[in-house]
This record gives structure tokens, sequence and C-alpha cells, in this order.
């Protein structure tokens, strides 16, 4: 099929109608209809063999209960695909290429071979249908400029991802709003990278609330995944590090500096988009990655951003003392969660072992991947069940089942306040050199 072909396909699938059948399934007892009907299985085997046929197809009739997303999410996904992302689909380091199955179907069929034999549970299957459609409104992020009214497009979004999180669901965590799932549709492996700089193009058409959004969530999603490449990847060698992330600098400067342009208008007066407290914790989390890529000398990455990581540099050294003692308030330690302990190799593995977890042992999380990215106090949090023991559950699991990376296996999550700790004492050093 060509991409023309794929565009009269998308064209005659419109968002609005999707997000319209999605918003009837998820604010019903679709799912739990779904899980009614699968509860007959007398195993958790013989149920989620059922279930992987559905989420392959895109097509569910369960019980008198129907859905149809086949050719809406064929049609999304090939636009994407095109537009270099595969927001459905994970890579293979081993075998060097793109999975088959989707990382929904993938993580069922993990499940199936860790627990199949298992009595039939019912957390299992509703956790693994969030799951599924957590993914669909991801791909749905990316096709919201597809619209004529982006910002509109991304609203609705996040009413669909707050329907998927409400009572009809399993009580699964995955995220805030629709701006993080930008992130995680887009935040693993990709062997072509061309696909982030287009995105950063369009995102930069949005509203400033919404470049908010994004920029409060990247800042810290892209300081975590430099730390680890820093720590792991490269050796403790920028240089190496600048090289081999030249689609990450772009986004971690835009996100920076829009964190900045707020934290400018907070002190003329103004009323920014952010509190003070999340954009300044966004801020630092982002300037650990390389602090002297944005306030002294900037990596050729960002030649093309120059204007952008000037204007960043120029409103810093405006405010750097202000800015350094009220970083304090985020330095690390053993007594409480900080996101600047927190290293991994992409967003998206957080929330796969999230989930996986969560099959596991039974327990959605009500901690989700935005709750792993601020140290500020969240509504509602049970100790036992707090970021830091997610965190922590993460890094075991990483630990168990490490990657060969410089000749060495290695976790891919990691938490570690002494890491963070340095990593913290380093960037608010090398902001004053």
């Amino acid at each position: 099929m060509s991409r023309d072909s794929v565009v009269r396909v998308a064209r005659h699938v419109p968002f609005d109608e999707v997000c319209a059948a999605l918003d009837e399934a998820l604010s019903s007892a679709f799912r739990t209809r779904v899980v009614d009907d699968l509860s007959s299985a007398p195993t958790i085997g013989a149920a989620l063999s059922r279930l992987r046929e559905t989420l392959r197809s895109d097509v569910w009739t369960f019980d008198g209960a129907a859905l149809t997303l086949a050719r809406a999410v064929r049609a999304y996904d090939r636009l994407t695909r095109d537009e270099g992302f595969h927001a459905l689909h994970d890579w293979d380091g081993v075998a060097a290429h793109v999975n088959a199955d989707t990382i929904p179907v993938d993580v069922l069929t993990y499940v199936i071979d860790q627990r199949g034999t298992d009595a039939f549970t019912r957390i299992v299957p509703a956790l693994l249908i969030d799951y599924y459609f957590m993914h669909v409104l991801s791909l749905l992020s990316l096709r919201i400029w597809d619209t004529g009214d982006a910002d509109a497009a991304l609203d609705r979004v996040d009413g669909l991802l707050q329907q998927l999180q409400g009572p009809q669901g399993s009580g699964h965590r995955f995220c805030d709003d629709a701006a993080t799932l930008l992130l995680i549709a887009t935040a693993h492996y990709e062997r072509e990278e061309w696909g982030y700089d287009l995105l950063l193009g369009r995102t930069r058409t949005l509203a400033a609330r919404h470049r908010a959004a994004i920029a409060v969530g990247h800042g810290v999603a892209m300081g975590c995944h430099l730390r680890f490449g820093f720590e792991a990847t490269y050796g403790r060698d920028t240089s190496l590090m600048r090289e081999d992330n030249v689609a990450d600098y772009p986004w971690l400067c835009f996100a920076l500096a829009t964190l900045m342009d707020d934290y400018t208008v907070l002190r003329g007066g103004g009323a920014a988009t952010l509190g003070r407290e999340a954009l300044l914790e966004s801020m630092l989390n982002g300037l650990t990655a390389d602090p002297r890529a944005f306030v002294g000398q900037g990596p050729r990455s960002l030649a093309a951003h120059e204007v952008e990581r000037g204007r960043f540099r120029e409103q810093f050294h405006a405010c750097r003392d202000e800015l350094m003692e009220a970083f304090t308030a985020f330095q690390p330690g053993e007594a409480a969660y900080s996101p600047l302990s927190f290293f991994f190799n992409f967003s998206h593995n957080v929330m796969k072992g999230q989930m996986v977890d969560a099959l596991l042992w039974d327990q959605a999380w009500p901690v989700g991947l935005n709750d792993l990215f601020t140290a500020l106090p969240r509504p509602g949090e049970r100790p036992e069940r707090s970021r830091e023991t997610l965190a922590r559950t993460l890094m075991g699991y990483a630990r168990t089942n490490p990657h060969r990376i410089r000749r060495r296996l290695m976790p891919v999550i990691v938490y570690d306040p002494d890491t963070g700790y340095r990593a913290y004492r380093l960037t608010l050093r090398r902001l004053v050199d």
C-alpha cells in the first residue's frame, strides 16, 4: 500500500470518529464485559490466548460488546511509521528488527509463558486491556496534527486517557496527560532518528499550555535517559554521549528553553503555565544531563537551534544565583524519593516493567510515569505503593535481566541516591564554572 493510499484510508477513518468510539468504550462497562466473557476460561493462559487474537486484530467482540479499530489503527500506524516512529512495536536488539507483534501482545505472551497454568484472575486481562488502549491513545497523540486543530485533538486524547484510568478500568496508573502519551509513543529505540526533528517542529506549533506540558515531561525524561547513558553507555564521556544523541539534544533544548520562558514570566509577576516548583524541578533534571551544553559552548547537534539555546543561556545567566539557590530544594538523598536518582534507557521500558510487575503480582500500580518524574507531593500516595517502591522494584527486574553494554552486563533501570547526589553536585558546579 502506498503512502497516498494510507492517507486516503486515514481520511476515511476520521480522528473524531475514532475518539468517539473510544470514548463510548472507555466510559462504559465495555471493558468489564470483556473480562466477564473471558472469566469462563479455566486458566490465565486460556483467557489470554483468546484476548491475544483480539489485540492482534484490533476487533473486539465479546458478549455482545463490539468495537472495531482495525482500519484506524492500521492506517494511523502506517502514517506514523512513514514519519519515523514505531509507536506500537518494539525493537528487538538481538535480532535487529522491529517485532512483528505489538508491545501489548508481546507482554501478554510473556505472561502466558510465566503464568499460563495459573487459575483465572480478573485483574490480569483487565490490566492488559488497559495497556492495549493506552498504546492506542499514544498512537492517537501522534496523529493530532492530521485534524486541523492539534490543540483540540490533544485535549480530546487527554480526556480519553482520564476515561481509561477512570472507574471502569483496572485501577492501573499510566501517566497524567496526553502530553506524556506523546513521550511514551516515541521513547523507545528507533534505528533511524529523523522523525524526532519532524515531531519537534510540529510540537512548536502547539499552544503554550501544551508546549509547557510536553516540556516538563521531556525535561525530566531526557535528564534521566541521558544520565543513564553518561554513566553506563558512554563511560562518563560527554563527547561520546553528544555524538550519539543528536536527536535528543534538540528536544532537551526545547524543554529547557520552554521551562525558562515560563520561569521568566513568573519572575516578572505574570501567570505562567506551570507551577514554579514543577518547572524548576524539571529544569534542573534536564540540566543534569549535560549542563555545559546549555550554559556554555553548545554541541554540534544544537547548531540549528542556537537561537533557542542562546535564549535559554541568556535568561539563565540573568538569574543564575537565584536559580542556584532554588535548585538546592531538589537535592537527592536517602530520606525521600528523587527523580535525580532515577536512571533508565527508555521511558517506555519503565512503563513496560511497571505493567509486567502488576501482571505477575495481580496488583495494579496507582503510581504512574509522571509520579516517577517528580519529588513533589502527589495526592493519595500510599507508602507501600510509593514512587520509591516502584523505582526500586523496576531496578530489581532490570538487575535480573541485564543488557550487555560496553561488554558488561548492566541493568537498564536504576534507582541510586548516591549517583543522583553526585550528578546533582556535578551539575551545580558546572553551572557556575
